[in-house]
């Protein structure tokens, strides 16, 4: 058992929190104490056994100076909900925690605050990870990238070396990059696309379907 120093307050209500509470509480130094959203989203006062406050009041009952939040949202509105409310839980004087799963390999330069690193990433040397990012299970960074803020990296997702990731980016299940490549800020790839020239902001890049090839 990892000896629990520190308490932290999930921020998110869904399955992906609730996963994230499973890893914090199995996996980290953290003992996840409580959970909060904003006030429209409660509707009791308990959740997977642990209480359920309002946000906009949390400060009072659970005090910046002795706990940690982490902001468990995913990709909603090309994760600008994730941004809004990190920058709200800032204000009220928070440190927003960042997990690395102990079955992650973990080689990086940096890594910003409110990040969740699933198990089976590999990041590589020289890699510089910016706030707010999600890395779900089983994906490749590669040396000398940098993923910016806001960015949420899906499972088996492949970033070749020096690589550059925009703000608020979504990369979807499967997608590869060559290396050398940059997304603009507020990219999305779709399942299994190969991107080998850079990106434009704003826009959806979609993977190209199977070719069905005639017997002979």
């Amino acid at each position: 058992m990892i000896k629990k120093t520190k308490k932290a307050i999930i921020f998110g209500t869904s399955g992906q929190a609730e996963v994230m509470d499973y890893l914090l509480n199995n996996d980290s130094e953290y003992e996840v104490v409580a959970f909060t959203s904003t006030k429209e989203y409660i509707h009791e006062d308990k959740i997977y056994n642990r209480p359920l406050v309002a946000f906009e009041d949390i400060e009072k009952k659970y005090a910046p100076s002795e706990f940690e939040m982490h902001i468990a949202i995913g990709y909603n509105d090309q994760n600008r909900t994730r941004k809004k409310f990190f920058d709200q839980a800032k204000l009220k004087g928070y440190k927003l925690l960042t997990y690395i799963s102990s079955k992650a390999t973990n080689y990086a330069k940096s890594i910003g605050e409110n990040c969740f690193i699933f198990e089976d990433n590999t990041i590589q040397p020289f890699v510089e990870i910016s706030d707010n990012c999600i890395l779900w299970s089983g994906n490749h960074i590669g040396h000398h990238s940098k993923i910016s803020d806001n960015v949420f990296i899906s499972s088996h997702v492949v970033i070749s070396g020096h690589c550059k990731i925009g703000e608020n980016s979504f990369l979807g299940v499967n997608s590869t990059l060559r290396d050398g490549i940059t997304i603009a800020p507020f990219t999305t790839l779709g399942a299994g696309c190969l991107i080998v020239k850079d990106t434009e902001i704003g826009k959806t890049y979609i993977g190209t379907k199977a070719t069905v090839y005639p017997q002979k």
